[in-house]
């Protein structure tokens, strides 16, 4: 029952951050539609300092909560969970506080690379920030929760907070370009603010929960048995020890971000002297970034449901049983995300027309066509760390992100000067690819793991993505280049039935679906009778 318990919780998690990373992917058509490329360089530009100082002021300390609170609770201590609990609400108030002062005054600094719009940008980080103050807190309610056990409320303040994010923030904006006649900026800034507004949504339904629970978690606190005695300076030495390599893989898709929010507008100017610099900007951080993603979130919220196993059986000491479940996460990435950005890729025109509209295809579709293999990339490196944290390997995963991101930066002007728009997506590619071969040779010297095998379904899974790319391929030739929303839907619907149908067939009929996606799931068996 316990096991079970864990499972369905964990499912019950992935569902809903995939969810919310969702709805956030959908957001950004809108966000187009409302503010264009210019709106969504600023909005970019001011949003992603944001989200980095808010992973540095909760430095990760819901996470390791969490289990920390799960490991009192486990010796029947739940007055020094609870101690913990009310110290950190202390402390995540404080930093809240901090990051907030932070990006105010530090918000010109923060605005490098955004050229003619600066000013513009210093305004909207002015405003996100006030976000932070109540953001630490509601993350860490989170993390007591899931510390017992309990990933409802979780799940369900991610994808309200979300909700209230994109509803506030696009109503907004909508109504003061459209009926007050504002500036796009303060349109920008309206849904930037969502932030706050989703936040407080989230910390409102936790509140609610905490209100029904108190009773129990009072009896529990009344009926304690302390077994032991440590210091909240201990305790939290420990916990960040623990919890910096959570915030590593939270910030590595925002750092390289970052990287090239400060670099890439720079140096195309210098190198190129491009026309429409807001439309690729824009597309290579925020609008054909938020494409990529969506395969990545897919697969990794799958994969990732596989770790906690990997942690009891590697605390146990079953090697066989910790094979088969790090096998098990690798063959979902590839199953699951090669394809994907292959597909992405080959029908990146289409898929940005019909998102964007053809004003900036040129760009768009361009940025998006070199952009989405990078999803493999970005799965993989989720997913290594992730087990690495399940093999108590975690420090790995920070020298790993450091060496790519070091990379990456020393390689963002070179690329950019040799390959023009594609040099900052090849520089990202560079920087992960290192990030992993460091992670998958720490998984190796760990866990005594063997990738054999997992080349051989790296091949077969390439060997049918290759198929299918011919089928895609010929449909996309056939149709060429869109011109207008009509044709893309078209040729897209009929590109992912063949293509993506084609595959599916083949994984089917060879067994491979069988062994990614287990033996159990009805369609599964019933297909392949």
């Amino acid at each position: 029952m316990a096991g079970s318990k864990i499972l369905k919780g964990t499912m019950l998690l992935s569902a809903g951050m995939f969810l919310s990373k969702f709805l956030g992917m959908l957001f950004v058509v809108p966000l187009h539609a409302l503010v264009g490329d210019v709106g969504g360089s600023i909005y970019t530009h001011a949003y992603n300092p944001y989200a980095i100082i808010l992973s540095i002021s909760t430095v990760g300390l819901p996470l390791a909560v969490s289990k920390y609170v799960s490991k009192y609770n486990a010796l029947g201590d739940y007055q020094t969970s609870q101690r913990l609990f009310r110290s950190g609400l202390v402390v995540m108030l404080v930093t809240g506080l901090v990051g907030c002062l932070f990006m105010n005054v530090f918000a010109p600094w923060l605005a490098g690379g955004s050229g003619d719009y600066t000013s513009d940008v210093i305004f909207v980080i002015r405003v996100v920030s006030v976000a932070i103050l109540i953001a630490p807190v509601m993350s860490l309610i989170r993390g007591f929760f899931q510390g017992f056990e309990s990933m409802g409320p979780t799940a369900l303040s991610q994808v309200a907070e979300q909700l209230g994010r994109i509803v506030f923030g696009l109503t907004a904006a909508t109504v003061a370009l459209y009926i007050f006649g504002a500036s796009r900026t303060m349109a920008v800034a309206l849904v930037a603010f969502g932030a706050f507004v989703g936040a407080g949504v989230s910390l409102a339904i936790l509140i609610s929960y905490w209100q029904k629970r108190k009773p129990y978690l009072d009896e529990l606190y009344a009926n304690s048995q302390p077994q032991a005695n440590v210091s909240l300076k201990h305790m939290y030495k420990e916990l960040i020890s623990y919890a910096i390599p959570f915030v590593c893989v939270g910030l590595a898709t925002m750092l390289y971000i970052q990287v090239d929010l400060f670099t890439a507008s720079h140096f195309m100017q210098v190198f190129h002297d491009l026309k429409d610099l807001d439309s690729y900007v824009s597309n290579l951080t925020l609008y054909d970034r938020q494409i990529v993603m969506i395969p990545v979130s897919l697969a990794t919220a799958l994969a990732l449901s596989v770790v906690p196993s990997v942690t009891s059986s590697y605390s146990v000491g079953d090697r066989l049983q910790l094979t088969q479940k790090i096998t098990q996460a690798f063959q979902m990435i590839l199953f699951l995300v090669i394809p994907a950005a292959v597909g992405i890729s080959m029908l990146s025109y289409q898929i940005y027309f019909l998102l964007y509209g053809g004003e900036h295809l040129n760009i768009g579709g361009e940025v998006l066509r070199w952009y989405a293999p990078s999803a493999f990339l970005f799965a993989g490196f989720s997913v290594t760390a992730a087990i690495l944290q399940g093999i108590d390997k975690q420090k790995v995963t920070i020298f790993s992100l450091l060496f790519g991101l070091l990379f990456k930066l020393s390689l963002n002007p070179l690329f950019i000067n040799w390959f023009g728009m594609q040099g900052p997506i090849l520089a990202t590619d560079v920087g992960y690819l290192l990030s992993i071969g460091i992670n998958l040779l720490a998984v190796r010297g760990r866990a005594g793991y063997a990738f054999n095998f997992v080349a051989k379904r790296f091949l077969l899974v390439g060997i049918f993505t290759t198929m299918m790319a011919i089928v895609v391929g010929v449909v996309v030739w056939i149709s060429d280049r869109p011109e207008t929303w009509l044709g893309a839907l078209v040729t897209s619907i009929i590109a992912i039935i063949l293509g993506g149908g084609f595959y599916m067939w083949l994984a089917f009929r060879s067994g491979l679906a069988r062994q990614v996606l287990g033996k159990n799931i009805p369609i599964v068996g019933r297909f392949m009778k």
